[in-house]
């Protein structure tokens, strides 16, 4: 599949070969920019904010698991000899499983879960964003669908375990900062009396 696929991406036209080249490389610009737009949408509100944070902590766990798992498999990258769209990575970066993949996944699943109305986009999204690690000859399918399933899975349990807790948090602080005592105002005496009971200013 592999063959058939850089096959295909080396018969494409030009336009469709930079459209492939360009997507892999902005394709995760795209979701780092949702994730600020989300946030900013959220700033108001400090659980929304908490809930808006998750999905980018999600990415970030799948990226670090992803990583642990190419410096144990150490799987070779699949352009090694062969002309593809883009440079072979050097060697050392190792290609099982697909780190743009991960990412991806993960970040379009935590989108999802975070705002509904994305999930027509970030869902074909991430599955573009594989496609064209395949397409432009970086990574085997095999290494693709492996990050697909690890940053969807991870997103996934981060959300469900951690939502939770991080909107509790996020109410507990915003009620502690709504019962934060304010200053007393001073009180004053009545005019020309220096004895008498101090009385609370005219308002």
């Amino acid at each position: 599949m592999y063959d058939d696929i850089v096959e295909l991406a080396g018969a494409s036209p030009s336009w469709l070969q930079a459209a492939g080249i360009l997507f892999t490389e902005a394709g995760l610009l795209a979701f780092a920019a949702l994730f600020a737009w989300m946030l900013w949408r959220a700033r108001t509100s400090p659980v929304r904010l908490a809930v808006a944070l998750l999905p980018p902590a999600g990415t970030a766990v799948a990226y670090l698991i992803s990583e642990g798992i190419k410096s144990v498999i150490q799987e070779d990258r699949p352009c090694r000899g062969l002309v593809t769209l883009v440079e072979c990575p050097p060697t050392g970066d190792w290609s099982f499983p697909s780190n743009h993949s991960t990412i991806a996944a993960a970040a379009a699943v935590g989108l999802a879960l975070a705002w509904r109305r994305l999930v027509p986009w970030v869902l074909p999204g991430a599955l573009l964003m594989g496609f064209s690690r395949v397409f432009v000859g970086a990574h085997y399918p095999h290494d693709v669908l492996a990050g697909l399933v690890l940053g969807s899975v991870t997103a996934w349990l981060v959300f469900r375990y951690l939502k939770g807790p991080a909107t509790r948090i996020a109410r507990r602080l915003t009620a502690h900062a709504g019962d934060a005592p304010t200053q007393p105002m001073p009180r004053v005496r009545p005019r020309g009396d220096s004895k008498g009971p101090l009385l609370p200013p005219r308002r």
